[in-house]
């Protein structure tokens, strides 16, 4: 019995058509790409459908969080460009094709779906080469190729984007999909298309508003009058809906970006936005330091608590606490070693460890880093936030893989506690040796310590431009209107620890 193939329509044109190529591509994607922190199980995706010179590196930021986790099927639901019809398409057929391979279609699991309601049906419409062959689908299935290597698809096109539609469609996938953990979800969209490049971030800005506080609803009402765009605004809405009848509550915007901000033009524009929908946990921004090939001198001197000269300034903390700090660190990262979970003694629950603070957790092996991750701003009380960052830093840092126990007899710890952020209104502001830099464009972040550039010798220009690349931006970004530069200072202390079981 022969197979139907649905073959690639945009190959060549969206994305590269030869295989080595289009991988390469990819590659180059997502290792430009950070991994975010994500405190929950990921049930669902949002990622962006034009061509990948324009919108491959949003989409790799969600794609991005995939890596090491493992689905049986994916089901992506997509919008129609090309074709008019009611209600929702499943595929039929047997396979989906890029240069990549096949893609086998979960056939039970399709036609399982299309039984819930009227509205979602086995079709070839959105799917077929009748009309202009569509790529709102099919552009996702080389990252997802990439990321997760075999899986079965069921691929979902919808003609309609109606309230009914999408209630139809998600209530069919929940129901589908219930008691099952090993499904993910994908919504695909682009935002706002073709207007001046401030009028889009203002339009795009409310949709990622909306899907950072979960709210589906007013964001199809706001679709409805026309006060923001989505081609695939349906798709994001049904895969919302059904992700949170899965059990999943929170999503995260985790990357925006428009076509001026790839091709220069912004005169006329298209949004793009990278999302992930997850279970319970928190999504706090957690930056990671660029200090990759930084080498440290490493500290010879026996003394428990060495404070940085690099901008160290007094926060409060007495050398007791500070201890009490880098102890705490320590045995957060040897309780996980052991799958153990550390309780906080009630000498923490007092003063300044009780207070919010944002904070940096750094690693280093003679002199090397090996990890390091913070919050930039208070949102837990100090010492619960150097617990979690210790871990996060040995464990969870995407630049490296998990530390593990003959490490964990090499590392030394420094801990940078953060004063609140304050605008930099002119560069004349900022004093190196003095200041870390936190610099904003749109959805581009990024975050360098005090001690960076006194460590690497830069002066004021280069740890602005330092800071500017850090954020994926252009080297002189700083210069541009649209970019937010903060400054910030640290207590910054490490040492030598020690272990209860020593």
């Amino acid at each position: 019995m022969s197979s139907e193939t649905r073959s690639p329509a945009v190959a060549g044109a969206f994305y590269p058509g030869e295989p080595a190529e289009l991988a390469k591509m990819i590659a180059e994607m997502l290792a430009g790409a950070d991994k975010p922190f994500v405190g929950g199980d990921i049930v669902g995706l949002i990622s962006p459908h034009a061509g990948y010179v324009y919108s491959g590196p949003v989409a790799a930021h969600a794609y991005k969080s995939l890596q090491g986790l493992q689905y049986k099927d994916v089901i992506i639901v997509a919008p129609s460009h090309v074709e008019a019809f009611m209600g929702a398409a499943i595929y039929p057929g047997d396979f989906y094709k890029t240069p990549l391979g096949k893609v086998k279609i979960n056939k039970e699991l399709s036609a399982e779906l299309a039984t819930y309601s009227r509205l979602v049906n086995l079709d070839n419409a959105g799917h077929s080469f009748t009309h202009r062959g569509e790529h709102s689908l099919e552009v996702q299935l080389p990252f997802l190729q990439t990321l997760l290597g075999d899986f079965n698809l069921v691929a979902v096109v919808m003609g309609n984007q109606d309230m009914e539609t999408c209630r139809g469609l998600a209530e069919s996938i929940a129901e589908g999909c219930k008691n099952r953990d090993d499904i993910l979800i994908v919504a695909s969209s682009d935002l706002s298309h073709f207007h001046d490049y401030g009028t889009a971030s203002v339009l795009d800005n409310q949709v990622v508003d909306l899907v950072d506080n979960y709210d589906y609803d007013k964001l199809f009402e706001q679709l409805q009058q026309r006060k923001v765009e989505a081609c695939g605004g349906g798709p994001i809405v049904t895969v919302m809906m059904a992700c949170e009848k899965l059990g999943a509550g929170s999503a995260k915007v985790v990357k925006y970006a428009n076509s001026g901000d790839v091709a220069g033009d912004r005169s006329s524009v298209v949004g793009y936005m990278a999302a992930i929908i997850y279970k319970g946990g928190q999504a706090e921004k957690v930056y990671e330091i660029n200090m990759d090939e930084t080498d440290r001198e490493p500290k010879d001197d026996d003394s428990d608590v060495e404070v940085n000269p690099a901008s160290s300034i007094d926060f409060g903390l007495t050398e007791n606490e500070k201890k009490m700090l880098l102890d705490l660190a320590h045995n957060s990262i040897a309780a996980t070693l052991k799958g153990d979970n550390l309780e906080l003694d009630e000498a923490y629950r007092a003063g300044v460890l009780q207070e919010k603070r944002g904070a940096f957790v750094t690693l280093t092996i003679k002199g090397r880093l090996r990890g390091c991750i913070g919050y930039i701003k208070g949102v837990k009380p100090l010492c619960e936030t150097i617990a979690e960052m210790a871990v996060q830093a040995a464990f969870h840092d995407p630049r490296f893989t998990a530390l593990t126990a003959t490490e964990f007899e090499l590392i030394d710890i420094e801990i940078s506690v953060l004063t609140p952020m304050t605008i930099v209104k002119d560069q004349t502001e900022v004093e190196v040796g003095r200041d870390g830099l936190y610099m904003v464009h749109g959805y581009n972040s990024g975050l360098l310590l005090p001690q960076v550039p006194v460590e690497n010798n830069w002066d004021k220009l280069t740890f602005l431009s330092q800071t500017c690349l850090k954020a994926g931006l252009s080297p002189d970004a700083w210069k541009q209107s649209e970019t937010q530069i903060y400054r910030f200072q640290a207590d910054i202390f490490g040492g030598k620890t020690t272990s209860p079981d020593k």
